[in-house]
């Protein structure tokens, strides 16, 4: 685990832990309740994952296993002993042999072998990486979405507010005459909308706190961890990148395990070349000790030692389809390799200018938008205060402001899981997809009238 550990800190600046006793689980369970005590932010919520997400531990055991594997390809193979006795007449013949009999093929292939295995051993190493820090990639997706979800709800319930106090206002004003049926009801249709888009909007939330509920791997009271209430902010200044093309080839963990497959399956072609003729070769070691009686009764004994040697000779099968196989095998990986080489470049290209535009988008909103609409929410609140406008013009109003501000919010939501793609396209790649904010961002949300 040590090389697994130092890449993902290297990378995540958070500790992956294997939990292989009960030592260890009760460690890391401390550390998480420590954790899960203060409001959850996004570093701490990957650290959470990393000792607590079973799915993770899993691919830990599987490292173990590939190591186990590893361990005992490294060893001669264990020799083959037969013992027999046999009786006989007339002379009340007897003899009582042994044979070690031991597999010369496998033995003078070990070293080739071993190396191959070690090779597939730190592929299995990377592929452990490559699970790692693509749980800490959905973690910051799925955690980005549960505080964005969160925040649009209280949003929206502020806004419910506002809206139900003037219907009541309404209300009394038209109890009094001053307000009439059209304008109570307009005024009713968007309390009763905003009301059901709250609804839709605490559904959300559930769904994306699950989301990360299962991706920290908590249950029971577990659950009762505090989120921030709102996402960070934007940044002063975006992390200039030279370039993304050379820093993806040159960290991705995708590209790093085809590496390590095409260099294991270029030895293996060389293995299946030089042994295509001879897949069984053995010797043994014989000895046998014979005791014979005569009529007289006398008895004499003999000793007896041999030499065994079998081979599979290649009269059907001379080996060429297994050739043929590897090489084709080797050719495949490849293509792969300079396949993804090409998706990787595109990826980061993608993702650098993603996370850039979104970054922008975002900043307008807050810049520019927002301050916009607040002015002419004031100066329209203003207009029917004097009574030059009516509610309807008022209405219409509040509901682009609200979905300026919902669409302002979505917009700094896509930039932070932009933040995590751009992560992704540099270290991990096509082992996770993208959140959808790339080419796919929907159109901001608008609130119906009703009318």
């Amino acid at each position: 685990m040590a090389p697994v550990t130092d890449s993902v800190r290297k990378e995540t600046g958070r500790d992956a832990v294997k939990l292989s006793s009960p030592e260890d689980m009760r460690r890391a369970r401390e550390r998480v309740q420590t954790l899960l005590a203060e409001p959850l932010t996004e570093d701490t919520a990957v650290q959470v994952a990393l000792l607590n997400n079973r799915g993770l531990q899993a691919a830990y055991n599987d490292l173990g296993i590939s190591e186990a594997e590893y361990v005992q390809t490294s060893l001669p193979p264990n020799p083959a002993l037969t013992l027999g006795r046999t009786f006989g007449s007339p002379g009340n013949f007897a003899e009582i042999g042994f044979q070690l009999v031991g597999n010369l093929l496998a033995i003078a292939t070990l070293p080739r072998r071993t190396e191959i295995a070690k090779r597939e051993f730190e592929e299995a190493r990377y592929r452990a990486v490559a699970t790692t820090l693509s749980l800490t990639v959905d973690v910051r997706r799925a955690y980005v979405r549960a505080i964005a979800a969160q925040q649009k709800l209280a949003l929206l319930e502020q806004a419910r507010q506002t809206a139900d106090a003037s219907a009541q206002m309404m209300r009394q004003l038209g109890e009094t005459g001053a307000a009439n049926k059209l304008d109570q009801a307009r005024v009713s249709a968007f309390y009763a909308d905003l009301s059901a888009q709250v609804a839709q909007a605490r559904l959300h939330v559930a769904g994306t706190r699950e989301a990360l509920n299962r991706m920290l791997g908590l249950w029971g009271s577990d659950l009762a961890y505090r989120l921030p209430p709102r996402l960070p902010a934007l940044p002063a200044a975006l992390d200039m990148l030279a370039d993304v093309e050379v820093e993806a080839m040159r960290r991705r963990v995708d590209l790093i395990i085809l590496r390590y497959e095409i260099v294991t399956l270029a030895k293996s072609v060389g293995f299946v070349n030089a042994t295509r003729y001879m897949s069984f070769l053995e010797l043994g070691l014989g000895y046998r000790n014979e005791a014979e009686s005569n009529e007289a009764g006398e008895r004499s004994t003999k000793n007896r030692y041999g030499l065994d040697l079998g081979i599979v000779i290649p009269i059907f099968d001379r080996g060429e389809a297994r050739v043929t196989a590897a090489r084709e095998t080797y050719m495949r990986a490849i293509n792969r390799l300079i396949e993804r080489s090409v998706n990787a470049r595109s990826e980061a290209r993608v993702a650098y200018t993603t996370y850039r535009a979104t970054h922008d988008i975002a900043r307008y909103y807050q810049n520019r938008i927002l301050p916009l609409r607040r002015q002419i929410s004031a100066e329209v609140l203003l207009r029917y205060n004097g009574m030059l406008v009516d509610v309807f013009e008022l209405l219409i109003e509040e509901r682009e402001r609200i979905t300026a501000n919902v669409a302002s919010l979505d917009a700094l939501r896509d930039y932070h899981l932009a933040v995590a793609d751009l992560q992704a396209a540099l270290i991990v790649g096509g082992l996770v997809p993208p959140s959808g904010v790339i080419n796919t961002t929907p159109p901001p949300e608008t609130i119906p009238l009703g009318l």
